[in-house]
């Protein structure tokens, strides 16, 4: 069992971040630990065509299918949302010694040739990891990346409303089955022990991450702020196709636009993003939504500056109905 020590500091900083390079770094391992019929399936195989090379052969190194992985690949995020150049500015800046004892403890755990180099010359190797890093996200991340932050950003509001509502008991008893919250510290059923000193007001950092299924959680102990990664909900629903409502009920009823906007809200959106997805104004799409969030078919949030469009349940039976399985029951 993995037990995460808690004194009263840490208590009032246990705080969510999302981060995109965390999801990039879990997916290497998701490529080892995923087949085409897992829910990663659609993912995997736009994806490898493109990916091979030098590149993920160093990251695979980094990052083995199971067992330890350094920590300094994942910094924690600062702020609740990051960009990924923030985040590989952090993995630049790590010290050399910290590079060189955590590369050391991988190379013990699971053997790999390119891991000596790395070891032998960290400023070199950090070079090297980032760049790789970089490679990769813009190829097998980057043009999904506003689709996957659209999840993980329904899943912090949830996990908020959560918090809102029943306190960290609550959270952390729906965070995952894993995980068990007591006054002084956090408990996770997991094989192994980092077991140590109570933190020094650190506080703990969760994170929402796609890549974390299917091992289910990932654990980031000290010396860096202790963090817990863990799938969000309704993964199931990332990588499925969007109905197409052209000919469907439902564009007769409320016009082909309209109905379109329906099936992309699966998943919150910005005007911004939404009306790069269909090919439409800002102002045209705003004039929609307005109708439809009036009628009760969408709803709105606040996300920092920015509003989130998404569909209620109404507009989920709407959708549903309008399925060519439903018109011809």
């Amino acid at each position: 069992m993995i037990t995460i020590r808690l004194n009263a500091a840490d208590v009032g900083r246990i705080r969510f971040a999302l981060s995109p390079l965390w999801e990039t770094m879990t997916s290497v391992r998701a490529l080892s630990n995923n087949t085409a019929r897992s829910v990663h399936g659609p993912w995997l195989q736009k994806v490898r065509p493109t990916i091979e090379g030098d590149d993920l052969t160093l990251l695979k190194a980094l990052i083995p299918p199971y067992g330890y992985v350094p920590d300094f690949v994942t910094p924690a995020p600062p702020r609740r949302s990051t960009s990924f150049e923030s985040g590989l500015a952090a993995i630049a800046a790590t010290p050399h010694d910290l590079v060189v004892s955590e590369l050391g403890k991988l190379h013990t755990d699971t053997p790999h040739p390119l891991l000596p180099e790395l070891i032998a010359d960290p400023a070199r190797g950090l070079e090297r990891i980032t760049s790789a890093l970089e490679s990769y996200w813009r190829r097998a991340i980057e043009p999904d990346w506003r689709r996957m932050r659209a999840l993980l950003q329904e899943d912090l509001a949830f996990r908020l409303d959560e918090l809102a509502s029943g306190g960290l008991e609550r959270l952390f008893r729906n965070l995952h089955p894993s995980i068990h919250y007591r006054s002084d510290r956090i408990e996770i059923d997991r094989p192994y022990c980092c077991d140590g000193e109570p933190m020094t007001g650190q506080g703990v950092l969760l994170v929402p991450c796609v890549f974390t299924w299917p091992a289910g959680l990932a654990v980031t102990a000290a010396p860096h702020v202790p963090t817990i990664t863990y799938p969000p909900r309704g993964l199931g629903r990332l990588w499925e196709d969007r109905q197409d409502t052209t000919d469907s009920p439902l564009a007769d009823l409320v016009g082909r636009t309209r109905a379109a906007i329906v099936s992309h809200l699966d998943l919150p959106m910005s005007t911004t993003h939404l009306a790069n997805q269909l090919g439409v104004s800002a102002p045209t799409l705003s004039v929609h939504l307005s109708i439809l969030r009036n009628a009760g078919v969408v709803t709105s949030r606040r996300d920092g500056r920015t509003v989130l469009y998404h569909r209620t349940s109404l507009g989920n039976q709407l959708l549903s109905a309008s399925t060519p399985l439903a018109t011809t029951a």
